[in-house]
């Protein structure tokens, strides 16, 4: 786990599509929201005030779950933001 993290203090950002970012090293899972856990982690995410949505009014496509326990509601496809993290993960070593 250390080795994964060792880019930590450098703060790479991460795009989630629509001009949003997040930091990456802060990303714990991006996971399809269609299943039923996902709905209910989405819905409890809500009522915890720990939801954030950056879908700009278009359909959920990925949930994104940080360290902080916020879920990020992003409208790329969760298989482009994994793509995406690996590659920030490479540039950072």
């Amino acid at each position: 786990m250390k080795e994964n993290r060792q880019y930590a203090n450098q703060r790479w950002l991460l795009n989630i599509g629509l001009g949003n970012s997040v930091v990456a090293s802060r990303v714990v899972a991006i996971v399809t929201p269609s299943s039923a856990p996902m709905k209910r982690l989405k819905d409890d995410a809500r009522e915890r005030g720990k939801l954030i949505d950056a879908t700009q009014g278009r359909k959920t496509r990925a949930l994104i779950i940080t360290d902080s326990d916020h879920v990020i509601l992003s409208a790329i496809q969760a298989e482009t933001i994994a793509h995406r993290l690996m590659n920030t993960e490479m540039s950072a070593e």
